[in-house]
This record gives C-alpha cells, sequence and structure tokens, in this order.
C-alpha cells in the first residue's frame, strides 16, 4: 500500500475539507503556493505551508489530490499528454480530471469528445489561455454557448500578442463561427486581415460565401443568364459551382484568395488556404488522385471530358483544378526547406503561379 504523501497536517486538513465540499475545478498557483477551488458558491482559496523544497511540495499535494480524487497518488500521468491531446482521454473521468490541479488533465479535459459546455466553462476556469479556448470552440455545444462567447472574446482580445501564424488564422476561423462575435467585431477582423493577411484564411474557412467585403459579380452571370439557368434544371454540381463562382460574393472569395495566397508566412498557413480552397470547390472534384507534381494535374485536367456549354469549359477547367489542389503538392518541396516568409513564396512559386493563374481565369477582373 502507497504510504500518505508527507504535507503539512494543516493543509491536508483544508484540502480535505475542501474536497469534501465536492468543489467543480482545482487550480493550483505554483508561483504563489496557492490551490483555489470553484465552488457553486464561487471561489475557495487555500495558502499551502510547504514543509520542504517547494517543488517537492507542489508535487505532494498534486498526488495527495489524485489520491483522493482518483483512488491513486500517482498523479496524472503526464506523460500521456500526446494521448490526451488526440481526444483519447476517456469521457467518464473528466470531472474528476477537473480536480487534479494539473495543466495536462485540463488539456485532456478539452481534447475530450464528451466535452460540454458545463465542463468546458470549469476548465475555463481552471486554465484559460488560447490554446485551450481554440481546442474547446472547435465543439459544436461549446461553440454555440454562453462559455463559447466568453472563449471567442477572449481570443480576440489575444489576437494581437499571438505569435504563430498558423494560430492566428485558426484563431480568427473559430471565433466567425455563427452567433459568437457581433458584426461590428466581424468588420473590424477583417480590416485587421487586409494587413495581417494570415486571418484571411480563416474567414476563408468559415464564410466562403459571406465574407464582408463588396466585389462585382462576373459579367457572364448576366450574359449567360439563361444558359446558367438551363443548366439549373440539371442539378449539376459544376453549374452551380459556376452560378456561386459568378456571384458577387464568389468574386470576393476568389480575391481574398489571392490576397491571401500572395502573402503567406509559413508551411501551415500555405496548407491551410489550399484546404479552404480546394473545400470551396469540392463538390466538383473529378479525381481522387492526390497529385504531388502541378504539371501532372495540369496535363490530367486538360484530359477531363466536357459536356456542357462550350462556353463554360475554360471555367470549368480551372475549377477542376482547384478541387485538386491539396498538401501533396507541397510535400515535395517542404521535405526540401524550412523556410519562411518571402524564401518559402520563391520556393513554392512553380506550384502557386498555377493556383494564381486559375483564380484569375474565374475572376471578371
Amino acid at each position: 500500500m502507497n504510504a500518505k504523501p508527507e504535507i503539512s497536517p494543516e493543509d491536508d486538513l483544508r484540502l480535505n475539507v475542501m474536497l469534501a465540499q465536492k468543489p467543480e475545478a482545482v487550480r493550483i498557483d505554483e508561483s504563489k503556493l496557492v490551490v483555489y477551488a470553484l465552488t457553486e458558491k464561487g471561489q475557495a482559496r487555500i495558502e499551502l505551508n510547504p514543509n520542504c523544497e517547494e517543488s517537492v511540495y507542489l508535487r505532494r499535494v498534486k498526488a495527495m489530490l489524485s489520491s483522493q480524487v482518483m483512488g491513486s497518488p500517482g498523479g496524472y500521468p503526464v506523460f500521456l499528454e500526446r494521448w490526451t491531446r488526440m481526444g483519447q482521454s476517456r469521457d467518464t473521468n473528466l470531472e474528476q480530471l477537473l480536480l487534479l490541479g494539473e495543466s495536462e488533465a485540463i488539456v485532456a479535459v478539452a481534447h475530450a469528445p464528451g466535452l460540454t459546455e458545463t465542463l468546458a466553462r470549469r476548465a475555463w476556469w481552471a486554465m484559460p489561455d488560447a490554446a485551450n479556448a481554440r481546442q474547446m470552440l472547435n465543439n459544436s455545444s461549446v461553440a454555440n454557448s454562453e462559455t463559447g462567447r466568453e472563449l471567442a472574446a477572449f481570443l480576440l482580445e489575444f489576437l494581437p500578442f499571438e505569435e504563430e501564424a498558423g494560430n492566428m488564422l485558426e484563431s480568427v476561423r473559430l471565433v466567425l463561427q455563427p452567433g459568437l462575435i457581433d458584426e461590428d467585431e466581424k468588420q473590424r477582423l477583417w480590416q485587421r486581415a487586409q494587413v495581417k493577411r494570415n486571418m484571411l484564411v480563416g474567414f476563408l474557412h468559415t464564410l466562403p460565401d459571406a465574407l464582408p467585403t463588396t466585389t462585382a459579380e462576373h459579367p457572364a452571370l448576366t450574359e449567360h443568364t439563361a444558359l446558367l439557368n438551363a443548366a439549373a434544371l440539371e442539378q449539376d454540381p459544376m453549374m452551380s459551382t459556376l452560378r456561386r463562382l459568378f456571384s458577387a460574393q464568389g468574386q470576393a472569395f476568389l480575391q481574398t484568395c489571392e490576397l491571401a495566397l500572395a502573402r503567406v508566412s509559413d508551411q501551415e498557413v500555405t496548407v491551410s488556404l489550399f484546404e479552404a480552397i480546394a473545400n470551396y470547390f469540392e463538390q466538383t472534384r473529378a479525381t481522387d488522385i492526390r497529385y504531388r507534381d502541378v504539371a501532372e494535374l495540369e496535363t490530367a485536367v486538360a484530359a477531363f471530358e466536357w459536356e456542357f456549354e462550350p462556353v463554360f469549359e475554360r471555367y470549368a477547367r480551372s475549377i477542376w483544378f482547384l478541387s485538386a489542389i491539396s498538401v501533396d503538392l507541397l510535400n515535395p518541396i517542404f521535405a526540401r526547406t524550412d523556410a519562411i516568409g518571402s524564401g518559402m513564396r520563391k520556393k513554392i512559386k512553380p506550384v502557386t503561379d498555377r493556383v494564381f493563374h486559375h483564380l484569375r481565369a474565374l475572376t471578371g477582373a
């Protein structure tokens, strides 16, 4: 049988009293040696009285909490970090994980498939950081809640301090989900994205058909109205995509893709932008092959058979091309370089030049 953790009698008593009151979550401020508990009545506070070196004492306190909560003094197995962040923790013990005072246990809750708004609120109290906010906003039940709005407000406020471009665009993508921010905040975010263009990729993912900008529709929408309307009766994916693209919002999507692509700053942003473009054209994808060579993709697109009005064929081939772009086109280049910024853009130019070509082929500008 494991020996009882050696913490001071005073702390042992107060921690046991705290746990007996059935707290909702526990947080430990290791720099100040204070244990906080979230309860129905508010926040409780226990100042620790270490009887040995502070780091050793904190481990003993966590072992005591684990023993009382989980029945094991071993503490939360931090070495399982990768496992829990992949969302593999059991949903049955999420409430217990929030009582351990371990940051990785809170992260495990944030990643759990069974996360609820109640658990998200408790986890946010226990560990309010941007990574947890982003993870929890990926959960629809959290995103559609008051807690979700609180998380979105935090990410908006934190955005100027975000250093990683991938995190920046992901924060934008998440806060743009319905009901999280108002129209004024959305417009201010859009204006900031004109300078920090990585943020535009977040807009392309979440609001592909509702970008907060004004753009003229493609002349073909008026010029070929009869043909497009007749084709609509056939409910063909290509024809519906053409109508979508020729609209003002479709043209805004294409122009925003060009703006973002011209200033991509790192590999993660580039991959995410390719995914946003391919997702937009997904219903027209004509091949399951994931091409690693842009010339091979161009050859394949040129060979696809076109069955509708000849006037639309050139547009269709650009749509087919854009529907088939993926990280596979970039991997052979990224495998040989870790360049960022203009250096990376120069390396991927053979691929992005063709993407630019097909984006521009679909605009009326």
